[in-house]
Formats: C-alpha cells, sequence, structure tokens
C-alpha cells in the first residue's frame, strides 16, 4: 500500500489534482499564486470555445462539399488526396501563415484549426456517401425522386457514421491541437503545458489531464449524437 502511495506517477498525478483545485506559489511570477480550480475553468471554457468554432467551421465548409462529390461520384482525388496531405502538414507552421497574414488573435485560431479539421470530414463524408448502396439508390430514382430528395431521405441518414466518424476524428485532432493556441494569443489549457518555467510540472500535468478529460467529454457527446441520428435498421445490422 505504501509502495503504491508513494509511486512516482501517482505522485505526479497527486500534484496535477492539487494543482487543479487548489492555487500554488510560483517562484517565476514573484511569489505570485497559479492554478487553481478558477484558473483552471477559465482556460478550460476558452479551448472548448476555440474548439466548438473551429469544428462548426469544418462541418459547414467539409460536409457540403463531401455530399456534393459523393452524391456526383467524383472529386475522389481532392477528397481522398486532400486527407492523406493533411497529415503532413504542422499545424504550428498554418498558425504561423495565417498569422502573419491576418495577425493573432481568435480568427487566426479558429481559420488554422479548421484547415486541421477538414479533412477528416470531408473524406469520410465522400467515402460514406460513396458506400451507400448503389441499388438502392437507383431505386430511389426509379420512383421518382429528384436528386435533391435521393440525396436528403437516402444517402445522408445511410451515410450517418461514416460521416459521423470523421467529425469524432476531427474533434479529437482540433481539441488536442488547441494547446499551442496561446502561440496565436489565444489563452488555453496549453498555456500550462507551454509554459511549464511558470507553472512547473504539475501545472503541465494538469493541463493535459483536463484537455484530455474535454476530448472525452466531445467524444461521448458525438457517439450518442451519432447513435440518435443512425437509423434503427442500421444499428441493428451493425450488431
Amino acid at each position: 500500500m505504501s509502495a503504491l502511495a508513494f509511486h512516482p506517477l501517482l505522485a505526479g498525478f497527486g500534484g496535477a489534482f492539487e494543482f487543479i483545485f487548489h492555487k500554488q506559489v510560483s517562484n517565476v511570477t514573484g511569489g505570485h499564486k497559479v492554478g487553481g480550480f478558477e484558473q483552471v475553468l477559465e482556460l478550460a471554457l476558452r479551448q472548448i470555445e476555440v474548439s466548438a468554432l473551429a469544428l462548426a467551421v469544418s462541418i459547414v465548409v467539409a460536409v457540403p462539399i463531401g455530399l456534393y462529390f459523393g452524391h456526383k461520384g467524383t472529386g475522389e482525388i481532392l477528397a481522398i488526396g486532400l486527407g492523406n496531405a493533411s497529415r503532413a502538414v504542422p499545424e504550428l507552421a498554418v498558425i504561423a501563415l495565417v498569422a502573419a497574414v491576418i495577425g493573432v488573435g481568435l480568427v487566426t485560431l479558429t481559420f488554422a484549426l479548421a484547415v486541421l479539421g477538414i479533412p477528416p470530414i470531408l473524406t469520410n463524408t465522400f467515402t460514406g456517401i460513396r458506400q451507400v448502396d448503389r441499388p438502392t439508390v437507383d431505386a430511389a430514382r426509379g420512383i421518382g425522386m429528384s436528386e435533391f430528395d435521393v440525396l436528403r431521405k437516402v444517402e445522408i441518414p445511410m451515410a450517418v457514421p461514416g460521416i459521423m466518424s470523421g467529425i469524432r476524428t476531427s474533434s479529437i485532432n482540433i481539441i488536442a491541437t488547441a494547446t499551442i493556441a496561446p502561440l496565436a494569443g489565444v489563452l488555453t489549457l496549453g498555456n500550462f503545458i507551454i509554459n511549464e518555467n511558470v507553472y512547473g510540472a504539475n501545472g503541465v500535468l494538469a493541463g493535459a489531464i483536463v484537455v484530455a478529460i474535454i476530448a472525452l467529454f466531445f467524444e461521448f457527446a458525438l457517439a450518442g449524437l451519432q447513435r440518435r441520428l443512425t437509423s434503427k435498421g442500421l444499428r441493428l445490422q451493425a450488431q
């Protein structure tokens, strides 16, 4: 029992949770206290705000494009290639480039995070629409449905799992990358992680823990939304 209590890993988590709930003195700030629930909550809410905003922009941009190309059956090179190319783009470089053009701040950060979030949503939306059973789509056209109705009533409902998979992936990527927001002039939980000299190892770990909690919250919320939007027939088929 005592061995577990004094295990370095457990001690580190203990210090991190102490940082989250109670202010601590920082020698770098001249003895002023840092951390504590109030500061952690403020930065966590800011992280949620910028992440949700960037995710919303990604969805608004990527989903319509993915639906259009998926329905038309064209643009596969664009959709798949963009998704693959996005993995090679350093997000810090995007922020630096946008900051040089339009300056730092929330707009810069939102744009940069949206650039990260768009490819997975676009790729998965396109793929989800293309994987819809073609005979079903042809049957819908055969009974006189318009192209818009085919998309709205047949393809989108059947592609919900694929579309939501892209959105869930993007949400995790955006939340994790939002930790570099302080470099764009927006304070998030990344402030604890980047400034170890001010907040110490406890602050770094505390920031990482809260970021992980936020990511899990988004994941469970979006998983619940996916289940709600997926038709009962598709849910039963997946079991």
